[in-house]
């Protein structure tokens, strides 16, 4: 689990290109709800090593977010050869989170 937000935001087209198993977090760290799900995350990501998670300051000015249509934080999308395949807005549950990295393909 990565547990800060990067410090610059990467380009839409960096996000298209990673090839791996990928969760993107959008929030803020003065967000609620963001602080709410960090524990949910830390404990399911500990279950899923091979995915890369990339934690991203939204706000306003920020396109990555508009982007992919970001409107309530913390949003979770989960990618896999450049494809979203998945998204979750404010997850309440472990299980939801986990339920979303098992769906996302391994690699072999």
């Amino acid at each position: 689990m990565n547990p800060v937000f990067e410090a610059a935001e990467p380009s839409r087209a960096e996000i298209d290109s990673l090839s791996a198993a990928t969760l993107i977090e959008f929030g803020a760290p003065w967000c609620g709800y963001c602080l709410a799900a960090q524990p949910l995350l830390e404990s399911v990501l500990a279950d899923f090593p091979e995915v890369r998670h990339i934690r991203i300051e939204d706000g306003p000015g920020r396109r990555l977010g508009r982007s992919f249509r970001v409107k309530l934080w913390p949003t979770l999308i989960f990618f896999s050869a450049g494809q979203e395949l998945e998204r979750l807005v404010r997850p309440t549950s472990a299980d939801e989170i986990r339920l979303a990295l098992r769906r996302l393909p391994r690699e072999t």
